[in-house]
């Protein structure tokens, strides 16, 4: 029960998230959302920080899923590489635009739901690596390590969702960064 509570409260957060912001939504209003009394919401969760906080943790669960799933269908390189960009930043892209308020649950507006997007990108980060780790060989003749290279994929694919100037754009620097890593890997 306790876990069917949950993510109840977490997908009517999201709603009011989406819809109003996180600064604007009260745990009144998730409780109100979500169909439970205010008691049962704070017996759940202590605040709406913990609510944003357990709900990123939630998005980031699902990344590495998505990723994973991914990558088994994946055949090479490019591929892999595609998949981390479909997960890490076009579908998030896609997300901010749908609205204004996104930006506060992908952003993360409070410590702890900062804690929580860096252990998701923590994740990918390792994902990446053992996907790198085959082309080590080539990627250190170039005079760098798979963790640097992989370090550099999630934050430019992260970087990248926030300053694309559209979705055309975003799509532009992925394929920047996908060739990059390529040729850098000794497969382009």
């Amino acid at each position: 029960m306790v876990s069917n509570r949950k993510e109840l409260v977490l997908e009517a957060a999201q709603g009011l998230f989406l819809r109003y912001g996180v600064k604007r939504t009260s745990m009144g209003d998730i409780a109100r959302e979500a169909g439970i009394s205010r008691q049962t919401l704070y017996n759940t969760f202590p605040n709406k920080e913990a609510v944003l906080g357990a709900m990123i943790a939630q998005l980031a669960d699902k990344v590495v899923v998505d990723i994973e799933a991914g990558l088994e269908k994946a055949a090479d390189l490019g591929q892999k590489l595609d998949v981390f960009a479909k997960h890490i930043a076009i579908v998030h892209y896609d997300f901010l635009q749908s609205s204004p308020n996104a930006e506060d649950i992908i952003a993360g507006v409070t410590e702890s739901a900062q804690k929580e997007l860096a252990a998701g990108a923590k994740r990918n980060t390792k994902i990446i690596c053992r996907v790198l780790e085959p082309y080590s060989d080539a990627i250190e003749r170039n005079e760098l390590t798979v963790p640097q290279v992989a370090d550099f994929i999630q934050r430019s694919a992260t970087t990248a969702k926030y300053d694309a100037k559209s979705r055309k754009h975003l799509l532009e620097l992925l394929d920047v960064l996908r060739m990059s890593v390529l040729k850098l890997s000794g497969v382009a």
